[in-house]
């Protein structure tokens, strides 16, 4: 379970308070995948982070009573000095996990070859994908948040990451961001439309698609 008490986040937009979060709070259950809506600039991804905790709220917080991932594919944790494998250990080491294990894991999974043992920061966004997705995957989470299903790579590339991705889903949930709502229909069964501010949350995704077009076509 997760729970977002009385959240609050805000930034300064040209002087003047943007609210992502006013006042928010709501429970997200186990056994329910959740598709994140809102116009482009709501909120959704920031909303992951501040799940994930990589960004603190301006006031309230979040319980997390389960393992919870970072966003799926995010890269803003690696250190670019370090290599590739390295940057592995260090995940191994915060999440608790077998260190050796990860990082053949993600050595077998993320292609990368020779470069795996070069800093990141000399790696192309596709290689740093690759890297993350594979981190992802390692590690057995509660609840994978999903910002946007990038998959890198060729053809058999991306079919391996939605095989490995569709296998861990068989034991955990997700809360995923898409402008697609097809792929919304396909992975998740509720929904939390962002608006203003505003966060409902709907136990059917139709419902919630139903709601999110509606305030597209308001504005």
């Amino acid at each position: 379970m997760i729970r977002l008490e009385n959240l609050t986040k805000h930034f300064k937009l040209k002087g003047q308070l943007h609210y992502i979060a006013k006042d928010v709070s709501l429970t997200i259950p186990r056994g329910e995948s959740i598709g994140l809506l809102g116009r482009n600039g709501a909120g959704k991804s920031t909303l992951l982070k501040l799940i994930a905790g990589t960004i603190k709220p301006s006031s309230g917080r979040i319980v997390r009573m389960a393992n919870v991932s970072f966003p799926l594919g995010f890269q803003g944790s690696f250190n670019g000095s370090l290599t590739g494998e390295q940057n592995v250990r260090f995940v191994a080491r915060i999440y608790g996990q077998d260190t050796d294990r990860l990082v053949a894991y993600v050595q077998d999974f993320a292609e990368l070859g020779k470069a795996y043992q070069a800093p990141v920061k000399s790696y192309s966004s596709g290689m740093k994908a690759r890297l993350a997705f594979g981190v992802s995957m390692g590690v057995d989470f509660e609840y994978y948040l999903v910002d946007e299903i990038t998959a890198v790579g060729d053809t058999n590339f991306k079919k391996k990451c939605k095989r490995v991705f569709e296998e861990k889903l068989q034991h955990a949930d997700i809360i995923m961001v898409s402008h697609s709502t097809g792929t919304l229909k396909e992975y998740c069964t509720t929904g939390i439309v962002l608006e203003d501010g505003q966060a409902i949350y709907f136990p059917n995704i139709e419902d919630a698609i139903k709601r999110h077009n509606q305030n597209m076509a308001r504005r």
